[in-house]
């Protein structure tokens, strides 16, 4: 197969107000699929990198192998000006692998370095590269927020891999010159997001009697138009070289408001039981569910002062519109 299918033959002429061209990996993702058009709007010209042609609206695609393999990412980077990486082997709640560590390593540590020296080598001047939050670690004390600059502190396999390979990505970024970004965003949500948020939506649409009405933490989520708007941004601007960013909506919210908030988005009522989040932990630890709880009831907190400094920026969707366009996308799936 050709590694360069589609690249060869864009899909519309080159833009004259063209910024350039950037690959992006993990094009068809959750977030890669609404960073493409946001690019495009910016006057980007972007290649997909991708397993198999034609699932994209990027202007280009190249079939690439995949990450944790070896692969000679030299066609699907030429003429490339800018990378954005976010293709990953991402965290699971219930991780089969006789080696975790070893299997993240392959991919994000690896696989991430290998298309960072072809890039490098190709003369890309920017390579951002979307890492995770869990390197600042799992949780914050409430009123602490995790900083961009804080040491690091992951704790599962999947939370090392990719601090890992930050550190190693800068080291290619100082010696070979080319501009490492990195971006530690949250858990992320909006239209055709998948897995807890996906579950929470299920449950209030059934109205099932949830025990989560009298908890009282502080967590930062991210909407997804707000990451894409902050990845972009990162693309772009000059003051992010050498930088790490943490992304983050622009207000924290607890586990009750977040479902209140759903719920009103959804357009039903909650049926929230003010059962307290002490005997809620006291539970989850009795059934094994300890990382559970700590995800319902602990908190998270993140502070994107750093991207509000130095890039000047500020989440362009406030909470409630970017929870409403997440309601809607699930309503309309439901519906069709």
């Amino acid at each position: 197969m050709d590694p360069m299918s589609g690249a060869g033959a864009p899909r519309g002429s080159e833009a004259a107000t063209s910024r350039g061209r950037v690959l992006v990996t993990g094009a068809t993702g959750f977030v890669g699929a609404a960073l493409v058009p946001a690019l495009q709007a910016r006057g980007w010209r972007v290649r997909a990198a991708m397993r198999s042609p034609g699932r994209t609206a990027a202007d280009e695609e190249a079939v690439v192998g995949s990450l944790g393999e070896p692969f000679d990412w030299a066609p699907a980077l030429h003429g490339v000006d800018r990378v954005v990486h976010l293709a990953a082997r991402v965290h699971v709640m219930q991780d089969t692998a006789a080696d975790p560590l070893a299997e993240f390593r392959r991919t994000n540590v690896a696989g991430t370095l290998a298309l960072a020296g072809a890039a490098a080598d190709a003369g890309v001047r920017r390579f951002v590269f979307v890492s995770s939050i869990k390197v600042n670690g799992e949780g914050t004390r409430e009123g602490v927020p995790f900083g961009a600059d804080d040491p690091p502190a992951p704790v599962d396999p999947y939370g090392v891999s990719k601090r890992e390979a930050e550190d190693a990505l800068f080291q290619i970024g100082r010696s070979t010159g080319m501009e490492v970004v990195v971006v530690r965003p949250p858990l992320v949500y909006g239209p055709g997001v998948k897995a807890n948020f996906e579950a929470m939506m299920r449950w209030l649409m059934r109205g099932l009697p949830l025990p989560l009405g009298a908890v009282r933490n502080r967590r930062t989520l991210v909407g997804l138009d707000n990451l894409v708007d902050l990845i972009a941004t990162c693309l772009e601007h000059p003051a992010a070289t050498g930088e790490i960013f943490l992304a983050g909506d622009a207000e924290d919210l607890s586990t009750t408001d977040l479902l209140r908030r759903l719920a009103a988005a959804l357009g039903v009522r909650p049926r929230l039981l003010p059962v307290p989040a002490a005997l809620l932990e006291s539970a989850a630890a009795l059934l094994g569910k300890r990382a559970v709880a700590r995800r319902l009831c602990g908190n998270l907190q993140v502070d994107i002062g750093k991207a509000r400094r130095l890039l000047a920026w500020t989440p362009p969707v406030p909470v409630d519109e970017g929870l409403r366009r997440t309601a809607e996308h699930f309503l309309a799936q439901r519906r069709s």
